[in-house]
C-alpha cells in the first residue's frame, strides 16, 4: 500500500500505527500524507527500509508488533 491507496487494509494499517503511537490523523482507509509520514517514522524506528510504503516487511512488522497491545482509544473492534 502506498499514498493514494484506499482499502480496508489501509484502515488496518492506520489502526496499527495509531495503536503503536504513530498518528495518521484518523482512521479513514485513505493512505494520505499523514499515514505516509507515520509509516516512514515507524520504518525509521524499526530499522526497515524507509520508503513510506507498506510492503510485506512493514506489514509483517506492524502485525507482529501490535499483537497483545490491547485496546486503545483508536482500536477498531
Amino acid at each position: 500500500m502506498k499514498r493514494g491507496s484506499l482499502s480496508n487494509y489501509v484502515l488496518i494499517a492506520q489502526d496499527d500505527l495509531n495503536t503503536l503511537g504513530y498518528r495518521t490523523n484518523g482512521l479513514d482507509g485513505i493512505f494520505g500524507v499523514a499515514t505516509q509520514n507515520a509509516v516512514r517514522e515507524y520504518q525509521r524506528t524499526r530499522g526497515l527500509a524507509v520508503d513510506g510504503i507498506v510492503g510485506c516487511n512493514t506489514w509483517r512488522s506492524l502485525q507482529e508488533e501490535v499483537v497483545g497491545t490491547g485496546a486503545t482509544s483508536t482500536t477498531i473492534n
